[in-house]
Order: C-alpha cells, then structure tokens, then sequence
C-alpha cells in the first residue's frame, strides 16, 4: 500500500462512512453523555427530536435530569470475559519454543492485552493486532492493539494484504495544524511517514525529525531506500485483522466485522436511558411536599422571602378561618410506577442482549438466586456461548499469526535461538462444571465400567501432564489394592 498523497482528504473518502459510524458505537461504548449529547446534537433534526440525547438545546440553563444506563460497555466487557477471562491454550511441538512462548506471553502482559483488544473490538467492529518493537521499553518484539478507526487496511480475497495505522500528534505550534503519523505494514518492512495538516486534509509530507514523537524512528530506518522504511528481516505481514464478527449488514462486499450493536440496537439503548431517566423524574416528583396557608409562613425578613419550618414543635397561635376543616396544611405525594418502569427497563435488556447475541443471564437477567444444575446452566448460556464459539474463530488465526510473527522476529531481531513455528490455539468450551456435576458424571461412568482410572484422573485435571496422571493413578491403584499382583513376586519356589 503507498503512502497517502499530499492534501489527501482524511479520513479517505471511501472509509469515511465507516468512520462516522464507528463514531456512533464508541459515543454509545464510552458512556459519556456529553459525547452521546453532541452527537445526536449534530444529526438531522427529525431524529433529534425523538432522541432522548438530542432534544436538549445548548442554551438551555435548566437542570439536565438525563441519566445514562452503561448498557453498551457492559455488553463489549460480557464479549471480553467470555472469551479470555481463561486464556486459550497456545501450545507448539518443540519444547524450546513453547518455554520461550510461555516467556514471552506473560512478560507481554498477553492476557490483559486480549481483554482490552476484545472489549474494543465488540465494540468498535473489529481490531487490529500489531507485532512490534522498541529496545528501550523491551528486549523482546511486543504484540499490541490498534482500533480500527486509526486504520486503512487492504484485503484481498477477504485477506489482509496491507494496512495503514496512523495517529494524531499533539500540535507544536498551533490549534488550527494537525500532526498526523502513518505507519505502513507490508510484508518485509514497515514505512513511517509524518504529514502537517488540517481536521479534514492530510497536509503535507513532513520529515520524521519535524516532531518530537517520531524523531526517534530516524535510528532505525533503513540506511539504503527511500529513508522511511524499516526492515523487518521476515515475510511475515506484522500486523492481523480480528473481526469482531461476520459479515457487516450494512457493507456485505467488504471483509470488515461489525460491532455487537449494528443490529442495530441504538434505539434500545436510547429507549433505556428514557425509561431509566422517567423512573428518576417520578422518584423527583414523588418527594414529599405540604401546601400550606400564607399565614403558615414565616417572614424571614426585608427582602429574604417566607418559609415554612416543618421541624417545628412549637408554633405560635395562627388565624385559621373556623370554617376551615382541619389544620389547612396538604400532603402532596404521588405515586412512583416502580413495576412499570422495571419491567420496561428488564426488556429492553433483554432485547439488547439478545440482538447482540448474548443471553440474557449472561447481563445479570433471569437470576433468581436459586441454584440450579449444570443442565440449567447450559440452556441458560446456550446463545452466548455459540456468540463466543464463532468470535473466537476469529481470534484463534490472528493470534496465532502473530504469536509466530513474535517469535520470528524475536530470532531475527533480538537473537533468538529457538526454532520460531506457527503455535495452535484452542480456546476452552467456557463452561466451568462444578466439582458435583464432575464427580457425579465419573460416578455414573465408572458403575457402567465405561471409564478408566487414567481418564478420571485426567477429567479431574485436565491441566496435568501425561506423567503426573501416570503417577496419580499409581496411587489410586496403590491405595485402593486395585492394582494387579506381581506374578513372579507370589509364585511359590
């Protein structure tokens, strides 16, 4: 992929649809009213008015009641923990490489960089893994993310071929400029270039030493070339596409994921934050409140106005007409619709969760308390997990891409000496039985004489090699003289 042109209009024409609405999921991810209230603000104005985030005028200077329901972000955090709250197993034959694979994972924090990649990218509609380097952060490459609306990939066959990452740079001398770094990967090298521009226009080409944040990558450009690239010494392509998920409703020809919520499922969102927000105004408007007469009151002074003190104990001797029944003074209290609006606000969640592909109870819905079987468990989570089965398809070639990408360049940029190879991932069936359900289930088998000791062993620990469940069921056997008799040892001489 070449570099962008001068004056290039940014983003590019034919992503900019795309970016306007990953700008609506990550309003919707963030959970930042302001941002939901200046997005809406700016659309046409036949949906602002029966948007609840864009009614309110800038002008106004009433209280702003609105309340916001983080139902977005707790959807891409379910899609994050379903897949790597347990890491996936990344093993390879040789030994050597799998201990320095091992390394290289738990220095690279690798876990808590698929948690964060995940939650983006069920959000945002994918993400991009990228393998890199830095000698004075780490002696090692490192794995890193990057969002998809800082990229300009090119597929081919539905393939990555190329992608363009790029970042905005803080201005050095005015507001009105804006400095934009581009990071070209290719297979065998990766170009960096610095552009000077506006809001909406690349600018200009710029030499990398023109900014303090790319000054740097001068020491490792390519002495030979045109003075931008760097070398990667593999042919590898250092940089991965994960789909969030496939294929995207609304561009069904391009190899692009879509996020959770392009079902669409914004207005559910929408109609949550006004549900919520009624349910608040009635708690608002059911406060206590006495109507009381004038001459209730007490005069606070020139200018201070008159109050009723409520606290009183005591009151001194007031004028009321005889014919007026009681004390004069009115309870005003009205009633809060709590059943209505949480049966409201209880399907609108639901909805959501399933429109995003999830289970309800997934959210925290259809819970009672009460404890239920491992049966009931399963049929409970059944849509989410065939969700995070489909996704970690997707996860399980990128990861394994550049997991291999790691480990090559660990050889050919940081002396290595272990045999880099392609490791396999396999991500776990999600579903932890408890020790009952697992004890239970061996029980049955082993009365039906369908399961040997090795096997119970290895269902009761999966995460045990093949020596230590030898030496297990030795003293399984040992213990319960199950074990078979020397024939030698008993022979009589």
């Amino acid at each position: 992929m070449p570099l962008p042109a001068d004056n290039t209009p940014w983003p590019p024409p034919q992503w900019a649809r795309h970016y306007r609405e990953m700008a609506v999921d990550d309003a919707w991810y963030s959970g930042d009213r302001h941002r939901l209230s200046s997005l809406y603000r700016a659309q046409a104005t036949r949906e602002r008015k029966w948007r609840l985030w864009g009614r309110r005028k800038q002008g106004d200077t009433r209280p702003d009641h609105r309340l916001h329901v983080p139902l977005a972000g707790d959807i891409a955090a379910t899609s994050a923990d379903l897949l790597f709250a347990d890491m996936p197993k990344i093993t390879v034959e040789d030994a050597a490489t799998q201990a320095r694979l091992d390394d290289l994972a738990d220095r690279g924090r690798l876990q808590s960089l698929c948690l964060g990649a995940a939650e983006q990218a069920a959000a945002l509609s994918g993400v991009y893994l990228r393998t890199t380097w830095d000698r004075d952060v780490a002696d090692y490459p490192l794995i890193t993310s990057v969002q998809p609306d800082q990229a300009i990939p090119e597929f081919r066959f539905g393939m990555l071929r190329s992608v363009l990452f790029w970042r905005e740079l803080p201005s050095q001398h005015t507001d009105r400029e804006v400095w934009r770094h581009i990071e070209a990967h290719e297979p065998g090298y990766v170009r960096h270039a610095l552009y000077l521009g506006t809001r909406n226009n690349l600018g200009r080409l710029m030499s990398l030493v023109d900014h303090t944040e790319t000054h740097g990558l001068v020491d490792s450009l390519d002495a030979a070339g045109d003075g931008q690239t760097i070398s990667t010494g593999i042919q590898q392509l250092t940089a991965s596409y994960v789909p969030n998920m496939l294929p995207n409703r609304l561009h069904r020809t391009a190899p692009i994921g879509r996020s959770d919520y392009a079902a669409p499922i914004h207005d559910l969102f929408d109609s949550l934050d006004e549900t919520w927000t009624s349910w608040m105004r009635d708690i608002r408007l059911a406060r206590a409140r006495l109507i009381v007469p004038d001459a209730y009151l007490r005069d606070n002074g020139p200018g201070q106005g008159a109050t009723f003190d409520g606290e009183a104990e005591v009151w001194a001797g007031l004028k009321i007409p005889p014919n007026e029944g009681g004390t004069g003074i009115t309870l005003a209290q009205f009633k809060i619709r709590v059943a209505e609006h949480k049966a409201t606000a209880e399907s609108l969640v639901t909805q959501a969760a399933q429109s995003a592909g999830y289970s309800p109870s997934s959210l925290g819905l259809d819970s009672d308390g009460q404890p239920v079987t491992a049966t009931e468990v399963d049929d409970r989570f059944r849509r989410s997990r065939t969700t995070r089965t489909k996704k970690a398809g997707h996860w399980r070639h990128a990861l394994a891409e550049q997991l291999h990408v790691q480990l090559l360049l660990d050889r050919a940029l940081f002396g290595s000496r272990v045999t880099p190879q392609r490791p396999t991932v396999e991500f776990g069936s999600g579903v932890a039985e408890s020790m009952q359900s697992v004890g239970t289930t061996l029980d049955l088998l082993a009365r039906a004489g369908a399961v040997s000791t090795a096997t119970k062993v290895k269902v009761l620990h999966p995460e045990w090699d093949d020596t230590a469940v030898k030496a297990e069921v030795a003293l399984i056997l040992a213990e319960t003289g199950a074990s078979a008799p020397d024939p030698v040892g008993a022979f009589p001489l």
